[in-house]
């Protein structure tokens, strides 16, 4: 609960202090500038808010590792792809946009902080308590904070707390631990294959007891 807190107040700060110039930028996400990533967090926002006010009665289905899907590399057909970019450019000022992510993203954070990590929740089909579901959403924001600064260098990384929290919850996803000379960001960013490896790396995760061929990890 409390890494919730910390990766997404730290995101939403990095957003706070981008120039209006830096929204044109690419971002670390396949095809999105960072307009469109913004935009992406305010409907991630906009999921937390729905899904602590969706509570469930049912068994918990999965856990915070369990709440992601492995699948395949985005091929730009998604229709919400689609619609974030489009809604992305409607906002026309970044200035808006910062406003609307601070003003929903604000709500979001107060409704995690104030969640009884006990409780059921439902989303997608699943049940989960609310703090495993505000769990994996720490590798969310950490990842979508190296997003944002991946073209960025003078913004802020994520907290070192997240990214360790988010390394922890990606290797519960791949079922193994990645090698201890990757830093946390390496891991995240190679791990989901948003850097490919060096030939050292390479060699590095398919040693004994490492991921392996199931690197990278494509989250949805």
């Amino acid at each position: 609960m409390d890494l919730f807190s910390l990766s997404w107040a730290a995101l939403r700060a990095a957003v706070a202090g981008l120039a209006d110039e830096d929204f044109g930028q690419p971002s670390g996400c396949r095809g999105w500038l960072v307009r469109d990533l913004v935009c992406h967090l305010v409907i991630d926002a906009q999921d937390v808010l729905i899904t602590l006010a969706t509570p469930s009665d049912a068994e918990p289905t999965r856990d915070a590792a369990g709440y992601w899907e492995v699948g395949s590399a985005p091929d730009g057909e998604d229709p919400l792809d689609a619609l974030t970019v489009r809604l992305a450019a409607a906002y026309g000022e970044p200035g808006l946009l910062k406003f609307h992510l601070d003003d929903v993203g604000s709500a979001a954070g107060r409704a995690g902080a104030l969640a009884d990590p006990s409780a059921r929740v439902g989303t997608r089909d699943q049940v989960l308590t609310a703090g495993d579901y505000l769990s994996a959403y720490v590798l969310e924001w950490t990842l979508h904070h190296l997003d944002l600064a991946a073209h960025l260098p003078h913004a802020p990384r994520p907290p070192a707390e997240a990214l360790a929290g988010a390394r922890a919850l990606l290797e519960r996803i791949a079922g193994a631990a990645f090698p201890a000379r990757f830093s946390d960001e390496d891991a995240l960013l190679v791990g989901t294959g948003r850097r490919a490896p060096t030939a050292a790396e390479a060699a590095a995760l398919s040693e004994p007891g490492g991921p392996g061929a199931r690197v990278p990890l494509l989250l949805a």
